[in-house]
C-alpha cells in the first residue's frame, strides 16, 4: 500500500499544474505510469502492467533503483544482410510469443529485425535471467584478471558472512552449474516460493539482503550431486564477483564488456534493497545490444583480439557441465546447452539469446508471454523457430554450393 501511495503521489505531481511534468516524460514512462503496478512483485503483475513495465523498469525509482552500465564510443557494426527466407509466418510467430523484439544476426549481418508491443530499437527491455549468462562471463573475466583464483574456490572465501551456512563448502563451479545442493524453491506461480520472497526479505542489520536470506537455507543433498535451478545462487555469484573485484557489477560489466565490445546504448542494472545489482536478473538493454553480446560470445569473448576469460573457460561455460533431465539438453556455467553445440541464455516471460557457433548465428528476442513467466507452448514454439532458422540457413548454403560438372 505504501508503494501505491508513493506512486499515486508521483502521478499527481507529474500531471499537476499544466501537466508540464507529464509531457516531459518519454512515451514508455508515460505508459508505465498509466498502468502502474501497485506492488514490486512483478511475477504477479497483469499483462498490461508487464507490457508497460518491462520497457521502463529503470525509469521509476519507486519500483526499482538501478545503476547505469556505460557504453563506449565505437559501436560494433550491425550491417544489414539479405532478408532471410523463412518457412514461418513471422507475424503469427511474434503474436504467439507476444514479442517485443526479434533479431536474427547471421555471419555478422542482420537478416531479420522486427518489433512489437509498441517497442522499438531505441528502447531498453529487461532481460530477466538472460542476465545470468552475462554474470557468468564476468566470473571468467574476474578469474582472468586475478580477482578470483579459480573455479574450485569456496563461496565463503569471498563472502565471509556465508561461513557456517550450507554454502560454506560450495565451490564457485557448483554455484555456476547450480549444483550446490542447497534447498531453493523457484516456483514462479507460488507467492511463498523463495524466488518470490527473497527480494522482500528483511535482512539482518549490516548484512546484504540476499546473503541474509540464503545463509539461513538448509542443505538437501551433497554439493555437486544434483542440478537444481536457483536464481538466488546467481545473485550470490554477483555478490561474490563484486566482493572479489571491489567494484559494482555494473561498473565491471561496462569495463570488461559493454564499452570495449561495442554496445551502442548504455544499459542499466536493477539493484536490491541493499544496493547490490540483482545479478540473476534485470539488465535493461536494447535488443540490438543483447544481440551484440551474443556476437561477442560467438567471437570467443574477445576485445582487440584478446579474450577477457581464461583459455578454455568459455568452451566449458557453454557446454553441458551437468544434466538437467532432458534429452540432448544440459547446463553449463549459467548457459542452457544443446547436444549439437548450440547454447542459449534464457529469461522468464520470453527473453532469450540463442547462439549457434557452427552457423555463426545469433537470435535475440524479447517478449511478454501471455501465460506468464513460464509458457510451455510459447517456449516450444521458440525452440521450433530456432530450428526453422537453422534449416533456412542450411538450405540457403546448400543452394549456393556449385554443382560439379559430371562431364569433367
Amino acid at each position: 500500500m505504501k508503494v501505491l501511495k508513493i506512486a499515486l503521489g508521483l502521478l499527481v505531481a507529474l500531471v499537476g499544474i499544466g501537466g508540464v511534468g507529464w509531457f516531459t516524460l518519454d512515451k514508455d514512462t508515460r505508459a508505465l505510469l498509466a498502468t502502474l503496478p501497485t506492488n514490486r512483485d512483478l511475477l504477479f503483475w497483469s499483462q498490461p502492467q508487464r507490457d508497460a513495465a518491462f520497457r521502463a523498469l529503470d525509469r521509476l525509482p519507486i519500483l526499482a533503483k538501478s545503476r547505469v552500465v556505460e557504453a563506449g564510443h565505437a559501436p560494433m557494426p550491425l550491417p544489414p544482410g539479405p532478408p532471410l527466407k523463412l518457412p514461418v509466418d513471422i507475424d503469427a510467430y511474434m503474436a504467439g510469443q507476444r514479442s517485443a523484439a526479434l533479431l536474427i544476426v547471421h555471419g555478422g549481418k542482420v537478416r531479420l529485425e522486427r518489433y512489437g508491443l509498441g517497442f522499438d530499437s531505441s528502447g531498453r527491455w529487461t532481460s530477466f535471467s538472460v542476465a545470468k549468462s552475462i554474470t557468468s562471463t564476468l566470473v571468467g573475466a574476474a578469474i582472468r584478471d586475478g580477482h578470483i583464483h579459480g573455479m574450485e574456490d569456496k563461496v565463503s572465501d569471498y563472502i565471509p558472512q556465508m561461513k557456517g551456512s550450507a554454502y560454506d563448502d560450495v565451490s564457485i563451479r557448483q554455484l555456476l552449474t547450480m549444483t550446490s545442493g542447497v534447498r531453493w524453491n523457484e516456483d514462479y506461480a507460488d507467492p511463498n516460493s523463495d524466488v518470490a520472497q527473497f527480494n522482500n526479505y528483511k535482512p539482518e542489520e549490516g548484512v546484504d539482503a540476499l546473503v541474509s536470506y540464503l545463509r539461513r537455507l538448509p542443505r538437501e543433498v551433497p554439493p555437486g550431486t544434483r542440478w537444481h535451478y536457483s536464481t538466488g545462487e546467481t545473485n550470490l555469484v554477483g555478490i561474490l564477483v563484486s566482493q572479489a573485484t571491489k567494484k559494482p557489477l555494473s561498473a565491471y560489466l561496462s569495463e570488461k564488456i559493454w564499452a570495449p565490445a561495442g554496445m551502442e546504448q548504455q544499459a542499466t542494472w536493477i539493484l536490491s534493497k541493499t544496493g547490490q545489482e540483482i545479478s540473476g536478473c534485470c539488465i535493461q538493454a536494447a535488443t540490438r545490444d543483447f544481440a551484440r553480446f551474443g556476437l561477442f560470445i560467438l567471437d570467443g569473448a574477445r576485445v582487440n583480439g584478446q579474450s577477457i576469460v581464461p583459455e578454455g573457460w568459455l568452451a566449458a561455460a557453454t557446454s553441458g557441465q551437468t544434466s538437467i533431465g532432458q534429452p540432448d539438453r544440459g547446463y553449463g556455467y549459467q548457459w542452457w546447452t544443446y547436444a549439437d553445440g548450440t547454447f542459449a541464455a534464457r529469461g522468464i516471460f520470453g527473453q532469450g539469446i540463442f547462439i549457434d557457433p557452427k552457423r555463426k548465428l545469433v537470435i535475440a528476442s524479447n517478449a511478454n508471454w501471455a501465460a506468464g513467466a513460464i509458457d510451455r507452448t510459447a517456449g516450444e514454439a521458440r525452440e521450433a523457430f530456432y530450428r526453422a532458422v537453422q534449416k533456412a540457413i542450411d538450405d540457403e548454403a546448400a543452394a549456393t554450393v556449385p554443382v560439379a560438372d559430371p562431364s569433367r
